[in-house]
């Protein structure tokens, strides 16, 4: 049982109570989960993030980069017409994360901090090149998201460090992102397998910069730069995007348990892995793909 529960307005308070040795509590989607389902105990401390304001919002510069605060929700993401249009990978991610009441309460900052090798979140990130903004009372580090994780349910953040934003380039011109799962049912589902991937041509027509991360197919949801690499300087055709789903198949430790067996989580992994380069590619080049991306079959990519 949880013996302290703090609620601060500030930042600097919430810090201070992490120093001390309380856990942050966000949208608090998995603490009861996990508790009763066996995996981890109730922390002995709690300090809720809800009322810092500072820790809430999307904002894009004149760049065009974005940052999204830590305690956005995925119902927020998904409203948002610059995640909609230009990060589209999160809004298909966001978009089947948990049920309606997952989404309008579980945050972004919490899907990532989680660590776990099936988070929605974290692949689309990945590929559109995210970084975590950690705070703590000695102050700020910036951790790119492919370096973050070290394995299932545990970062590189130390004690008393709490991601406060998640910044983001802007994607640039001809460039489309989306994030596809492998899913037995439409609600309250966790990926079997899920690929994203993030495309930008060039001005000759060919990919000039391509990521593809895999999620539930390793102990961390990470890039495969093998797949990237076997997409630039081609015209996304179908062998090039066939490749590159091989190449994630290839790069996948996945286990077995009661969703699949790891043989055939790494043969549905090129699947996927084609149908989200298929429609990263699509978005790139203007057709309109629905979001979220995983209920539909793109550009003949099968």
């Amino acid at each position: 049982m949880t013996a302290g529960f703090v609620a601060p307005s500030t930042l600097t308070d919430v810090l201070q109570a992490m120093a001390a040795g309380a856990v942050p509590l966000a949208g608090g989607t998995d603490l009861v989960v996990g508790h009763r389902q066996g995996k981890r105990p109730l922390p002995d401390a709690l300090v809720n993030l809800d009322r810092v304001a500072e820790l809430r919002g999307l904002v894009v510069d004149g760049s065009g980069s974005v940052r999204i605060a830590a305690l956005t929700t995925h119902d927020a993401l998904l409203a948002d017409s610059v995640v909609r249009a230009r990060l589209s990978a999160i809004a298909d991610a966001s978009s089947i994360v948990g049920s309606a009441a997952t989404r309008s309460t579980g945050t972004i900052g919490g899907n990532v901090m989680n660590a776990s090798p099936a988070a929605d979140t974290t692949a689309p990130l990945q590929c559109l090149s995210a970084v975590a903004v950690l705070r703590s009372l000695n102050g700020e580090r910036r951790v790119p998201l492919s370096e973050l994780y070290v394995g299932p349910g545990r970062t590189v953040a130390v004690p008393g460090e709490l991601l406060v934003a998640l910044e983001l380039p802007s994607p640039g011109e001809a460039s489309g992102s989306s994030y596809v799962r492998l899913e037995y049912r439409r609600h309250m589902e966790i990926a079997v397998v899920g690929a994203g991937a993030y495309v930008r041509f060039g001005s000759d027509g060919r990919v000039a910069e391509a990521r593809v991360a895999m999620t539930a197919l390793a102990p961390t949801v990470r890039l495969v730069p093998e797949a990237g690499e076997a997409l630039v300087g081609t015209l996304a055709d179908p062998a090039a995007i066939a490749a590159a789903g091989d190449a994630v198949a290839a790069a996948s430790t996945p286990i077995s348990d009661v969703r699949g067996s790891a043989d055939y989580r790494r043969a549905m992994a090129a699947v996927i892995t084609r149908r989200a380069i298929g429609a990263a590619v699509a978005r790139a080049n203007g057709v309109e793909v629905r979001i979220p991306a995983s209920d539909s079959t793109f550009g003949g990519v099968q």
